[in-house]
C-alpha cells in the first residue's frame, strides 16, 4: 500500500456566492471505512448541483463531505477493512455524495465502476454523474422503450448528451430542445433524431407536427417553469415525464385537466440524497448493460471543456455561461 499524505489540497466553498468563493484549503486526506475505497483523483466532473451547492441554495447530505464535486475517477489507494471487490492500484470512476474537488476521494466500492477500456480517465470521470441520473430516471423510473419517442430538455448539457446516446443506444426515437443553430448541429450529431432551437422554434407545435400529434411518450426534464405545461402539451397519450430539476423555477400554473384526460404520469427525483444500496444497484446495472456499449464505442461522454482543479472558478463560469457542449471537467495533480 503507498505511503500516503496526511493532508490534500481542496477546493472548498468558503462563503455562499459566485464562482470566485472557491478557494484551495488543506484537509486531512479522508480515511476509508468499512466498504469504503479512498481514490487518488486524476480527474472530476463539474455538474450544475455544484453551482447550486456553492451558491448556498444545495446543501450536502448529512454525513458526505462539504466539499463540492459529485465524480471522480483515479487510482485506488487504500481499501476500508470491509472492502471486497478492488483491490490497491485499481482504475475507477465513482459516484460520490461530495468531496470530489480533491486530491483523494472516498466513496462507497459499490458506487465505483471500472474505468471503461479504451476511456481516458478525464473521460471516464465525466460518466458518473450523469449516467447514474439518466439511467434511474429514464430506463427505471419512466421504462423507456425500444420504439417509443424520448425527449430530453437542455440537449447539449451532460445529463442531455448522455440521455440522447443512451436512449438512442436502446432503441428510442431521440428529441431534445437546445438553445442555439449550432447546438442542433452538435446534438444530431451524437444521434438525437429531431432537434429545436427554442429561441427560434416552438417545440410543443413542432414535435407534434413531426409525430402527426401522437406526442412523445417519454420525457426528461431539468427546466420546470412553464415547461411543465408544455410537457403536458407535447406529451402522448398515458405519457410519462420526470423532472429532475427546476433551472426556471417552479410553475405557478399547470392545467390538470390535460393530465387526467391523456392519462399523464409525472414524477421526478433527486439522486444525491438516495441509500447506498439504491446506487450500488444503478452501478450494477450500468456495468451490466452500457459499459459494454461505451467499451465499443457506440456511447461515448462528450467533453466540452478541461480546467486545473486550481482554476475551478472558470470551470463554474463556464457552466454557468451555459454556453458548453458536453461536461466541464477538472484535472487533478500531474
Amino acid at each position: 500500500m503507498p505511503d500516503l499524505p496526511e493532508k490534500m489540497t481542496a477546493m472548498a466553498i468558503t462563503a455562499p456566492g459566485g464562482p470566485d468563493v472557491l478557494g484551495a484549503e488543506r484537509r486531512h486526506v479522508p480515511v476509508p471505512l468499512g466498504s469504503e475505497i479512498l481514490i487518488k483523483v486524476e480527474a472530476a466532473g463539474v455538474n450544475r448541483p455544484d453551482v447550486m451547492q456553492r451558491m448556498g441554495l444545495y446543501p450536502p447530505p448529512k454525513d458526505a463531505s462539504d466539499l463540492p464535486g459529485l465524480e471522480v475517477a483515479g487510482t485506488i489507494v487504500s481499501t476500508g477493512t470491509a472492502a471486497t471487490r478492488y483491490a490497491v492500484g485499481d482504475k475507477v470512476c465513482a459516484l460520490v455524495p461530495g468531496g470530489g474537488y480533491a486530491e483523494y476521494c472516498k466513496v462507497e466500492e459499490g458506487h465505483a465502476l471500472p474505468v471503461p477500456k479504451g476511456l481516458s480517465m478525464v473521460e471516464a470521470a465525466a460518466l458518473p454523474e450523469t449516467f447514474f441520473t439518466v439511467w434511474s430516471n429514464v430506463f427505471d423510473r419512466i421504462g423507456l422503450k425500444a420504439g417509443e419517442n424520448f425527449l430530453v430538455h437542455g440537449g447539449t448539457s451532460g445529463i442531455g448528451t448522455t440521455a440522447i446516446q443512451l436512449a438512442k443506444a436502446f432503441g428510442a426515437t431521440v428529441f431534445t430542445t437546445v438553445g442555439s443553430d449550432e447546438k442542433v448541429e452538435a446534438v444530431k450529431a451524437l444521434g438525437a433524431d429531431h432537434a429545436v432551437n427554442y429561441n427560434r422554434q416552438d417545440f410543443v407545435e413542432t414535435f407534434l407536427e413531426i409525430t402527426n400529434k401522437e406526442g412523445i411518450h417519454a420525457i426528461l426534464d431539468m427546466i420546470g417553469g412553464d415547461y411543465v405545461e408544455k410537457n403536458w402539451k407535447v406529451a402522448a397519450v398515458e405519457g410519462r415525464i420526470c423532472q429532475i430539476a427546476t433551472m426556471n423555477g417552479t410553475s405557478e400554473e399547470v392545467n390538470f385537466s390535460r393530465l387526467m384526460m391523456k392519462r399523464l404520469t409525472h414524477t421526478g427525483s433527486t439522486l444525491r440524497p438516495r441509500d447506498k444500496a439504491f446506487k450500488a444497484a444503478i452501478a450494477a446495472a450500468l456495468e451490466e448493460k452500457v459499459w459494454p456499449l461505451i467499451e465499443v464505442g457506440t456511447i461515448r461522454p462528450l467533453i466540452d471543456s478541461t480546467f486545473p482543479l486550481e482554476q475551478v472558478a472558470d470551470a463554474h463560469r463556464r457552466m454557468e455561461s451555459s454556453g458548453h457542449i458536453g461536461k466541464i471537467m477538472l484535472t487533478v495533480g500531474s
